[in-house]
């Protein structure tokens, strides 16, 4: 469970190149840190006596979870052993990373990432298709047709408040909440721009106004009201947790694995509800990097990652929903009783929107107080 200031896309993407060339062993800023590598998984080969592909990751997973799959891979193939490096940040920030290093891939492997954002990457070439040992086990409406992207889990989004400051009862109780005039002020948001979470919340917000007719005005108008209550944009998923432990403010949204890890696991003080009209449910994916330097590594990452045990582990310990079905044995107790009430999105029809809808709320809303 989940991730995740404002910069140009191509300032970003020149100062990833370059971070990229000097540091690959250092860790970004959108959710979670960094780790390690191993050889060729069981059956596969990297050459006769050839030395096993080094292997870099970009993601946007927790970083306990980082590490901790990172060294069971380690384990399990020895190979990779001290070869595998993370470099941890948003979601948007990692997809303009590979846009600005495609003549040139520094990573071998994608974990993490919105459905939206994986096409996208698919679309523009950054990405190998690759048959993964368990895609069958995957619904095909969560993996790409051409095998470039499989979905690994569902992120609904949530409303997370301060529970030592607010009851569940005076919590908010769905999104048409957040913009009431109570809550001037009291609304600490994740910065939209580099994160995958927030554009697909936000998105979300201006998109269940446009299907009624086809304008984006009245989502327009509720993320200008929202702007309004909001008290600060954190640069990080860690900047806007402290803010919110801290009384900054005492709401805000977020996907529920990173709020499951945040509260059960860290002890903060949170909890949270699942809007009453619906949370959009993203598909949050994994993919195998165009790179012909780490393609092996990045298979055998892939393939280990994707096994139906690992999904299950990764349930109980970091709060997961599985895009896979996993046996109803393996399956932990707050899965079993996680009702997701999801709402409705035609996911085509949001994607084709979502940079024309958020380039606008960066140039017109965002900081102007709903002015």
């Amino acid at each position: 469970m989940d991730t995740r200031t404002m910069r140009s896309s191509v300032l970003r993407g020149a100062v990833a190149v370059a971070l990229s060339s000097l540091v690959l062993s250092g860790c970004a800023a959108d959710s979670k840190p960094a780790a390690g590598a191993t050889t060729p998984a069981a059956g596969a080969t990297t050459g006769a006596g050839a030395a096993a592909q080094s292997l870099t990751i970009y993601t946007g997973r927790d970083k306990d979870e980082v590490a901790s799959v990172v060294s069971q891979f380690e384990a399990k193939f020895p190979q990779y052993k001290g070869k595998v490096q993370t470099i941890i940040a948003g979601a948007q920030d990692n997809l303009d990373r590979m846009r600005a290093e495609k003549s040139n891939p520094q990573a071998g492997f994608l974990w993490g990432g919105t459905q939206q954002q994986l096409v996208q990457a698919a679309s523009e070439g950054l990405l190998t298709s690759y048959v993964a040992k368990y895609a069958d086990k995957i619904p095909a409406a969560s993996k790409d047709p051409g095998n470039q992207w499989f979905a690994e889990m569902q992120l609904p989004e949530v409303i997370i408040y301060n529970n030592k400051l607010l009851s569940a009862a005076a919590a908010p109780k769905d999104w048409s909440d957040l913009i009431k005039p109570e809550w001037k002020d009291k609304i600490v948001i994740r910065d939209v721009s580099p994160s995958g979470t927030m554009r697909t919340i936000y998105s979300a917000m201006v998109y269940q106004s446009f299907v009624k007719d086809n304008k984006p005005d009245a989502g327009y108008a509720f993320l200008k009201a929202l702007d309004a209550n909001t008290v600060a944009y954190a640069a990080t998923p860690e900047d806007m947790y402290t803010q919110l432990d801290q009384g900054t403010g005492v709401v805000s949204v977020w996907d529920l694995q990173d709020v499951l890890i945040g509260q059960l696991k860290n002890h903060h003080p949170w909890g949270f509800v699942m809007p009453t009209s619906g949370a959009p449910v993203l598909l949050d994916g994994v993919a195998v990097v165009k790179n012909k330097n780490q393609d092996q590594a990045a298979k055998d990452f892939m393939d280990f990652l994707m096994e139906p045990t690992m999904q299950a582990k990764l349930a109980k310990d970091y709060y997961q929903v599985p895009a896979m079905e996993i046996d109803a044995a393996a399956k932990p107790d707050w899965l079993t009783k996680l009702t997701i009430n999801e709402m409705k999105i035609d996911w085509k029809v949001l994607g084709a929107h979502q940079t024309e809808w958020m380039t606008y709320w960066i140039d017109n809303i965002k900081g102007k107080g709903g002015k």
